[in-house]
């Protein structure tokens, strides 16, 4: 047994401890819906942020979020930020608050490049996501192209794929943040980009996110959407705002892959 498969093993025994399901898929609308979405999948977008890694599992998004708000402060812009965005503790909430108010701003561009140095530093320290590694590589080896659409830094992504060994999975595609943050999901903006680059129909695509804002973009785009719950709360979150398919591991969506 390898040591990703030890540690697969243990967040899927995790989950089942969080959300009492032990079916082995943790699809809503069962394997034959699960099975539907994957086989129908000639390109596969993913979102990059808990479908590929946890980012920030060492290095706190809490912690950065804070040092965003205190650099905003030290510049005499503490009104600049309700309480409940400065207490929201995710600092993709920080950016687009500034954006909305400052928007195409010299300050805007300085924050944006400091979450940017932020994400670099904690791509350095980010969590595989069970099954992911293997997942991408094996639709990459049957024929499936793939892209990531995602919310981050362009730049951050490149890395860490590149640290793994699977950026020629991916290049030249990925889609990430760029200066027009009003552009951000749930704007189907970074899944339009890929599907137009890679010449795809909606319709033959699959997007796999772990957020409501990757639902409503993917929903935006006409394209089928995977929802991936690492908690069970991320599963309620995602439930309540629409999907009808949310997995709790990649491990079944590897299997029907590699069938």
């Amino acid at each position: 047994m390898t040591p990703e498969t030890r540690q697969a093993d243990a967040v899927t025994a995790e989950k089942r401890n969080e959300t009492g399901t032990g079916d082995g898929t943790g699809a809503d609308d069962g394997p034959d819906g699960l099975r539907h979405l994957v086989e129908g999948a000639r390109v596969v977008l993913w979102d990059f942020d808990g479908p590929v890694c946890r980012l920030f599992a060492g290095h706190s998004a809490e912690r950065v979020a804070n040092g965003l708000a205190s650099w905003l402060e030290g510049r005499g812009l503490h009104g600049l930020l309700t309480a409940a965005e400065r207490e929201s503790l995710d600092p993709q909430v920080l950016l687009r608050a500034v954006d909305r108010r400052h928007p195409g701003s010299d300050l805007v561009a300085e924050l944006e490049e400091r979450l940017t140095q932020e994400e670099l530093r904690a791509a350095g320290s980010a969590m595989p996501t069970p099954y992911a590694d293997p997942l991408i590589r094996t639709w990459t080896a049957v024929g499936s192209r793939l892209a990531v659409a995602t919310d981050n830094s362009p730049r951050v992504v490149r890395e860490y794929l590149a640290s793994r060994g699977l950026g020629a999975c991916f290049a030249p595609h990925i889609y990430g943040r760029t200066q027009e943050l009003n552009r951000l999901k749930p704007d189907p903006h970074c899944i339009r980009r890929a599907l137009n680059a890679m010449g795809a129909a909606p319709a033959t695509a699959l997007m796999i996110g772990d957020a409501p804002t990757d639902l409503r973009a993917a929903q935006a785009a006409d394209v089928p959407f995977l929802g991936y719950a690492r908690t069970g709360r991320k599963g309620e979150l995602l439930r309540e705002a629409g999907a009808t398919a949310v997995v709790e591991s990649l491990e079944p969506v590897l299997r029907l892959v590699r069938h």
